[in-house]
């Protein structure tokens, strides 16, 4: 998500100290947001937080724990004109190689949750852990969350991105979710005015973050029962998908009546290689990096992938993995 506005008095940012350092082959800078207990820092390698461990740098990275830090820094994007990426676990995430211009914000350092048991609801922060929230919720005998404790992702991606499986996603139990907008307000937004569909929802590609959510669960239910049922779900997931590689879980959307990864299959592409980015074997809408891998390698992967199943079905994948940056033509 690139945001092109910001807060306006959402979280005073004092003078700018700034240390510049020169190595060998760059210059390393930090920029301390004095009152805010943490740092912007530039050049900060994203493969050390994306699923694929692939990708450049950000130009600028920050990390904010809470939610005056996150309104700070969409804030100092805004005063030195900086368009802003949002990223959550990066898992669902493909980053070129050249990286990412401008203010990276990481809001998986966005953590509080709290079950109520008077009405059933789990209000989590956006960077909360979705297997996390799947096996707490468990361990409590709320039913709700087990088919979601194999997506490796925070809430405020799968709010954004209606994250789903086993026939269940996030809009069928989402009461409300908090989103920060441009002017610095924050609004309570409901499912319906999300305008979910499938794998989607209408903050996709908009200018608004989500800080935290609300869900709706059932509490009182056989303990068990909820922990046997959910490592069920996390077994289907260890063997029918690759979790031996890097990767970003499915790499396009299934259009009907077949399955991506059916069409991937039937097209005789399993085991398919461009450089370390292979089309995987245990699921063909899986691509991992064998080691090595670049985003480039994945993207051309991607757009191989793309032509083939269009040559021979006459369907265009479309992807569900999100691509950020300048990548080179395959």
């Amino acid at each position: 998500m690139t945001i092109s506005q910001t807060a306006e008095n959402v979280c005073k940012v004092s003078t700018l100290a700034t240390s510049k350092q020169e190595t060998v082959n760059s210059i390393e800078k930090k920029v301390y947001v004095i009152g805010s207990d943490f740092a912007i820092k530039s050049q900060t390698s994203l493969a050390t937080v994306t699923s694929y461990r692939v990708g450049g740098p950000a130009e600028w990275y920050a990390a904010p724990r809470n939610l005056a830090a996150l309104e700070a820094s969409v804030k100092y994007a805004k005063e030195h004109d900086l368009a802003v990426t949002i990223l959550g676990a990066g898992s669902n995430l493909l980053v070129s190689d050249r990286g990412i211009s401008g203010l990276v914000i990481a809001t998986r350092h966005l953590r509080h949750s709290h079950f109520d048991p008077q009405t059933g609801q789990l209000t989590v922060a956006a960077g909360e852990s979705i297997p996390s929230l799947a096996w707490q919720a468990a361990d409590l005998g709320w039913e709700g969350l087990e088919w979601a404790v194999g997506i490796p992702g925070t809430v405020g991606g799968a709010v954004v991105m209606n994250a789903g499986a086993h026939s269940s996603c996030i809009a069928q139990m989402l009461v409300s979710a908090e989103v920060l907008s441009p002017d610095g307000t924050l609004k309570i937004l409901t499912p319906d005015e999300l305008g979910y569909a499938y794998r989607t929802s209408l903050l996709q590609g908009s200018d608004r973050i989500v800080t935290q959510a609300t869900f709706q669960l059932k509490p009182g239910a056989d303990r068990a029962l909820v922990i046997a049922a959910t490592k069920q779900h996390k077994q289907h997931r260890l063997t029918t998908q690759p979790y031996n590689f890097p990767s970003c879980g499915s790499v396009f959307r299934n259009p009907k009546p077949h399955s991506a990864g059916w069409l991937i299959e039937q097209t005789g592409l399993k085991g398919y290689q461009i450089g370390g980015a292979q089309v995987a074997q245990l699921h063909a809408n899986f691509i991992v990096n064998r080691g090595g891998a670049k985003a480039n390698d994945i993207f051309g992967l991607i757009r191989h992938i793309q032509q083939r199943v269009q040559d021979r079905w006459s369907i265009l994948l479309e992807p569900e993995v999100k691509m950020i940056g300048d990548f080179q033509p395959v």
